[in-house]
């Protein structure tokens, strides 16, 4: 068995005996096409030589080029990063993007990093897998502690040896050939879920509808602030350090923008300060974990109020939580169709790339709906018609068709 993570493994297994795979077929979607583990010595800022291990897995390739993220964090492991990995294939075969599922990962870090630091590490990285990435190989992006500057910094690197190209990254500055809308793009598209979710479930998309979030960083304070947009109450929100509930709803500009001026959500002066694992129990309709895996627990799920989840966060629901839950009529989301919108984007910027043309962020945002509520409609097609869960629908149609053009292209 090569799929490391529990979660990932459970769920592949179960869709492989629901779809009747063979078991050739299921043996090469369970085994990661290519592993690359590299060393990466840099000269730190006190003189000394720091030396980290960087990944980069490539789960499967049969529908296109690899697609992932780069993570930068200290159990950015081997086991972490193909679990990741293979969550990407699921996604992007669930989408209908042209593109396999890759991942990668450095163990270090990166708040204990200069800048001057992680320059050289992201360089060194980009220099040591180079021969195994680019547009119609492998695509990184930025995931956990990465961001656009990262990406600029990778596409360089790659050019070094291979001319400029833009399209080898996604995630990049607008000015190095990013696209308009990829920053909002993962949170935006949670929303967008949660939107269609709204019209089968019949809850209004209004204040009526409370939400909690887990997790202020990129995801959650986009998600956030769209929530708010919509005109949903967002009543609680938290970062590292801790949560703030508010029964009647945050002001989230006013927290936002608090933020960028510095602040944190404990210092912020609207509501009660809470601590991360009372988040989960806050009466809310809605709970959206987008921080980390492994949120939701057999232990702490008693404490879960909402009857709804959704992933914003990779893997945040363990397997036995997630089979208690769906037990008790709690309807999860699964990541790998909540948390999409970011890989989504990152195909619209790839293809601009290409087609050397920057489109507007009123298409972005347009497109990125319509992909989402397509995906939203089969998954719930599915989940009709034969009576499954969220996630088991969502897992069969993404295995399925990456099973299937493996077998087209005449790989068994």
């Amino acid at each position: 068995m090569i799929l490391t993570n529990s979660g990932s493994n459970i769920f592949f297994e179960n869709a492989v005996r629901a779809l009747n795979i063979p078991d050739g077929t299921a043996e090469l979607l369970r085994r990661p096409w290519r592993e690359l583990t590299v060393s990466l010595p840099i000269r730190m800022d006190h003189g000394g030589v720091g030396v980290f291990t960087g990944y980069r897995i490539q789960h499967n390739g049969a529908r296109g080029p690899y697609k992932g993220g780069v993570r930068y964090h200290p159990n950015a492991n081997k086991k972490e990063v193909e679990s990741l990995a293979s969550l990407m294939t699921w996604k992007t075969a669930l989408l209908n993007l042209p593109f396999g599922g890759a991942k990668g990962g450095i163990e270090c870090d990166p708040l204990q990093l200069s800048e001057n630091e992680l320059k050289q590490l992201t360089r060194r990285y980009i220099m040591n897998i180079e021969h195994i990435i680019g547009p119609q190989r492998d695509i990184p992006a930025p995931d956990m502690g990465t961001n656009a500057k990262t990406m600029g910094w990778m596409m360089d690197a790659y050019g070094q040896v291979h001319g400029y190209e833009p399209a080898s990254v996604t995630g990049k500055p607008i000015e190095l050939g990013g696209s308009l809308g990829r920053e909002s793009a993962t949170g935006r598209g949670v929303i967008y879920v949660l939107n269609e979710l709204a019209k089968e479930m019949g809850f209004s998309v209004n204040k009526d509808t409370s939400i909690a979030i887990q997790g202020f960083g990129n995801v959650g304070s986009w998600a956030a602030q769209i929530a708010y947009q919509e005109g949903y109450s967002i009543v609680a929100v938290s970062d590292i350090d801790c949560g703030i509930y508010n029964s009647n709803g945050l002001d989230i500009p006013r927290l936002t923008n608090h933020i960028a001026k510095g602040g944190t959500i404990k210092s912020f002066e609207d509501g009660e300060t809470i601590s991360n694992a009372e988040l989960i129990g806050v009466d809310a309709t809605i709970f959206i974990p987008a921080a980390i895996e492994n949120t939701i627990t057999i232990d702490n799920l008693d404490k879960l109020k909402s009857k709804v989840v959704i992933e914003a966060a990779n893997h945040p629901v363990t397997p036995d939580a997630d089979q208690e839950l769906h037990s008790r009529g709690v309807t999860i989301i699964p990541d790998i169709l909540a948390n999409s919108g970011g890989v989504t984007v990152s195909y619209f910027e790839w293809t601009q790339n290409i087609q050397q043309f920057q489109w507007d962020e009123i298409r972005i945002n347009s497109e990125l709906k319509t992909r989402i509520k397509n995906a939203f409609e089969s998954v719930q097609g599915k989940v009709a018609k034969e009576n499954l869960s969220y996630r088991d629908a969502a897992f069969q149609i993404g295995i399925a068709k990456v099973a299937e053009a493996v077998e087209l292209r005449g790989f068994i």
